[in-house]
C-alpha cells in the first residue's frame, strides 16, 4: 500500500450493525446441521480475498445512475440457479457470448450504453416455495442450490452440507476469472460479436430481423471507414449479480473497505432481494441496507405504492442515483394494471430509481407432462407491457433481468425454433426454473431493440 493511503479504522457501531440481522425474522435459509462446521466454514470465509472489489462495485452504481437518469440501458443475465458441474469453461463462455451479442443489437437499437450484467458467479442458492419434497412417499429437504444441497433425491444429497459453501467461493472465483479473461483478452471484440449477430439473423427463422442487423453491419463498417479505435472496443465491462439469499454465505463475504470505512458485500458487485425475502422487518433488508453495493428488489403483481415507498425509505433513503433498482416480476396479464401506478407514484415524488423488467418469474406454467416451462409469446408481452407503461407515464425503462443460458436447450416453449410440448422433452437441463435458449435470447434482444427505437 502506498504510504500516502490513510487507512481509515472501521466504526465499532458499524460493524455490530452488520450483524443486526441475527435477532431477525429470517426466511428461506437452510436447516443446516452441523453447527460446529457451518461455524468453521463461516470462519474461512470471512478471511478468504474478496471476490470483487469496493472501487468495481463503485464503478458499477456510477454506471447504474446514468441508467437511472435515462442515459444508459442494463442487460441482465444469465442461469436460473448455477450449478457446480455446469461451471465449464464452454458454458461459461457461451453465456457470456450471448450476453455480448444481445448487448451489441440493445446498443444499436437504444443509441446508448449498455451496463452488462451477469447472473453470474454466485448464483447458487434459490427461494423455495416449501422446505420439503416428497416423492413415493420419502420427505426430504427440498433443492436450494449447489451451494446448500444436491439435486438428486436421497437423504444423503438433500442434507445441507456447510462446505459447500467453500465450493461455492471457488466456483465463483474461477467463474469470474473466465469472465474477465473473455471480457478483457479480445473475445468481446465489437466485430466479432456482431459477425455471430449476422450469421444469426441470415438463419430464415429470424428473416425478420435481418433488416436491423444489415443496419448495425453498416454502423460497424462506418465506425472501421472512420477510423474507430477497434482496440478500445475489444474490452467491455462485465459485472457480476446474483440474489442476495443465503446469509451464512453474504455475510461472512463482507469487508470494510479500507478507504472510507464502508461495508461491501464482496461476493457480487450487484445483489438483489426476492419476492419472499423483502419484508421491511426481516432480516435481508436490514442486512443489505448496510452494505454499498447497489441493489434490487424484486417486485411482484401484490406491490402497492406503500410497499414500494416503505423500500425506497429503507435501502435508499438518501435516494442515491443508482442506489437501488426495482426488478418488475408482474407477468404478462398483470403489468399494464400494476406498473403504472408506481411509475406514476416515483414521478410524483420527483425521484428515479431504475427500472428493470423482468419478464420471466411471473409468467410461469406446468406442462400436462410435467415440465415447469414460459411460453415465449408471455415474455414478450411482458416486455412489451413495461416499455408501454413506461412511454406512458414518461418515466425511463432502465433494462431487462432474464433467466437464460448461451446453450441450446429446450426449456421455454415458442420462439422462432416453434418449440412445442414435446419439443421441451428433447434437452430440458434446467434444476430449477425455465430458460431462454440462446436463439431465443437473441430473438428476445431485436424485439427490446425494436422497443428501444422508439423511446
Amino acid at each position: 500500500m502506498d504510504s500516502s493511503e490513510q487507512v481509515v479504522t472501521p466504526d465499532p457501531a458499524t460493524i455490530k450493525g452488520l450483524d443486526a440481522w441475527r435477532s431477525l425474522p429470517i426466511k428461506q435459509q437452510p436447516q443446516w446441521g452441523d453447527s460446529r462446521a457451518l461455524e468453521q466454514v463461516t470462519g474461512e470465509l470471512s478471511t478468504v480475498p474478496p471476490l470483487v472489489f469496493a472501487g468495481e462495485v463503485d464503478m458499477l452504481r456510477d454506471r447504474l445512475a446514468r441508467v437511472a437518469r435515462g442515459d444508459a440501458f442494463l442487460l441482465q443475465g444469465g442461469d436460473c440457479a448455477e450449478t457446480f458441474a455446469g461451471a465449464t469453461a464452454d458454458q461459461i463462455r457461451n453465456r457470456v457470448k450471448t450476453i455480448l451479442q444481445m448487448a451489441v443489437v440493445l446498443t444499436y437499437g437504444a443509441s446508448m450504453p449498455i451496463i452488462k450484467m451477469g447472473r453470474m458467479a454466485g448464483q447458487f442458492a434459490k427461494p423455495r416455495s416449501s422446505d420439503e419434497e416428497t416423492r413415493d412417499g420419502l420427505t426430504l429437504p427440498a433443492y436450494r442450490g449447489d451451494i446448500v444441497n444436491g439435486y438428486d433425491f436421497t437423504a444423503e444429497s438433500r442434507t445441507p452440507d456447510p462446505s459447500r459453501m467453500l465450493r461455492g467461493y471457488h466456483t465463483a472465483a474461477s467463474t469470474l476469472n473466465l469472465i474477465r479473461a473473455f471480457t478483457q483478452g479480445g473475445f468481446a471484440d465489437l466485430r466479432m460479436v456482431h459477425s455471430w449477430n449476422r450469421g444469426f439473423a441470415e438463419n430464415p427463422a429470424n428473416v425478420q430481423y435481418e433488416g436491423l442487423a444489415k443496419e448495425i453491419d453498416r454502423a460497424v463498417k462506418f465506425m472501421e471507414a472512420a477510423g474507430a479505435d477497434f482496440d478500445e472496443l475489444k474490452r467491455v465491462e462485465f459485472y457480476a449479480s446474483h440474489e442476495g439469499l443465503l446469509m451464512d454465505y453474504e455475510r461472512p463475504l463482507t469487508r470494510i473497505d479500507s478507504r472510507t470505512g464502508a461495508p461491501y458485500v464482496t461476493s457480487a458487485h450487484f445483489l438483489w432481494i426476492g419476492e419472499r425475502t423483502r419484508e421491511l422487518d426481516g432480516a435481508h433488508v436490514d442486512f443489505f441496507s448496510r452494505v454499498r453495493n447497489p441493489l434490487g428488489v424484486k417486485l411482484g403483481p401484490s406491490t402497492s405504492v406503500e410497499d414500494m415507498k416503505a423500500l425506497m425509505d429503507k435501502l435508499d433513503p438518501h435516494r442515491e442515483p443508482g442506489r437501488l433498482t426495482f426488478i418488475t416480476r408482474m407477468g404478462a396479464n398483470a403489468i399494464a394494471d400494476v406498473l403504472p401506478p408506481l411509475l406514476e407514484a416515483t414521478k410524483a415524488m420527483e425521484i428515479s430509481p431504475l427500472w428493470v423488467s423482468d419478464p420471466m418469474h411471473g409468467n410461469g406454467m406446468t406442462t400436462s407432462t410435467g415440465f415447469k416451462t414460459r411460453r415465449f409469446e408471455d415474455v414478450v408481452k411482458e416486455v412489451t407491457g413495461f416499455f408501454e407503461a413506461h412511454r406512458a407515464v414518461g418515466t425511463h425503462p432502465g433494462g431487462i433481468h432474464v433467466e437464460l443460458t448461451g446453450d441450446d436447450v429446450t426449456e421455454c416453449l415458442g420462439g422462432s425454433q416453434k418449440i412445442d410440448e414435446l419439443g421441451l422433452e428433447t434437452r430440458y437441463e434446467s434444476l430449477c426454473d425455465p430458460r431462454l435458449n440462446h436463439q431465443q435470447s437473441l430473438e428476445l434482444a431485436f424485439l427490446v431493440a425494436e422497443e428501444l427505437t422508439k423511446l
